[in-house]
């Protein structure tokens, strides 16, 4: 959804150095490196049936929509040689609908696509860097940024509706909150040097909500990790908590020249209590629709979880 209009002109100048001809030169090299600083996104139909509701537009000339990712393709690569910072946007056709709506903007137009795609960047929507992958890898990274999205906005607003306890008057949405800060931060500290991948799992009445969180804790020195995934994470773990939810958290830890190794822990009293080394192998090799078992996953030592230091809490009250 991004469009570029360039116009190049010939110079006719005898010399690049003075007069118009050199001015000129001087303008569009100018122009070149003010483009590099300035950020460019591209909206993505990342499914068929999205490409198939944009095909009632007039002015949206594609018919094809393994073509149209052929091109979409090309033209970040295009703008990669420019140097230029690019980002791509999930583009969700309903909700350009409803903004054109709601805005008076004529949907049928490539402007309006831009504005709106300009706007998904702008209010923290599904968006990813472009860094070279190909479209392929791009499509599924969108899709996971959007569940992402979709459970950090859920869960902040089961915390933002739950208001006061009716007996201390405590905030348990903050207090939910402040409990999962304190637990991940335990968790990271206890799990020592390595890279570090952390999913939290929280079923509730309306959906499933998982959030995940990548952490790399060199041998000396803070961890290094992702503000907003930190959020996110922190921010469906409290969900759970608040809800007292049957949740949990998983942990994978990498290190050099050592097997993974597989931690669990289940959600109980505003905590999170170990899994035994059985029940993290269970946990693993289980289909969770079918009940059946799986293979155990060659390289991988499931272990059980480790005490955070942290006791029962009821926040609840």
């Amino acid at each position: 959804m991004a469009h570029t209009n360039r116009k190049h002109h010939r110079n006719t100048g005898k010399n690049g150095h003075t007069g118009p001809a050199g001015t000129s030169r001087r303008a569009r090299s100018e122009r070149r490196a003010l483009r590099r600083e300035v950020p460019c996104t591209v909206g993505l139909l990342a499914d068929e049936q999205d490409f198939a509701a944009m095909r009632r537009y007039r002015t949206f000339t594609f018919d094809d929509h393994q073509r149209y990712l052929r091109q979409i393709d090309g033209l970040l690569r295009s703008l990669a040689t420019e140097g230029a910072h690019t980002a791509v946007a999930l583009f969700d056709p309903e909700e350009f609908a409803e903004y054109c709506a709601e805005t008076g903007l004529d949907p049928d137009t490539a402007a309006s696509r831009g504005r709106f795609t300009a706007r998904i960047a702008a209010t923290g929507g599904a968006v990813v860097p472009y860094t070279g992958q190909p479209v392929g890898h791009l499509v599924p990274e969108l899709v996971n940024t959007a569940v992402r999205r979709a459970a950090w906005e859920y869960a902040t607003m089961v915390l933002a509706d739950l208001g006061d306890c009716a007996d201390c008057g405590v905030d348990i949405g903050r207090a939910s909150f402040d409990r999962a800060s304190r637990l991940l931060t335990q968790l990271i500290e206890r799990a020592g040097p390595g890279t570090h991948h952390l999913v939290c799992s929280i079923p509730t009445p309306d959906e499933q909500l998982l959030a995940a969180l990548h952490v790399k804790r060199p041998d000396t020195g803070p961890a290094r990790l992702d503000a907003s995934e930190s959020a996110e994470f922190v921010t469906v773990l409290a969900a759970g908590i608040a809800l007292d939810s049957h949740g949990g958290v998983v942990l994978r830890t990498t290190g050099p020249d050592a097997p993974d190794r597989l931690h669990g822990w289940r959600l109980r009293n505003s905590g999170l209590a170990p899994l035994s080394e059985g029940q993290v192998f269970s946990a693993y090799c289980t289909d969770a629709d079918t009940g059946e078992p799986l293979s155990p996953e060659p390289g991988v030592e499931y272990r059980a979880g480790f005490d955070l230091g942290i006791g029962d809490a009821d926040i609840h009250h």
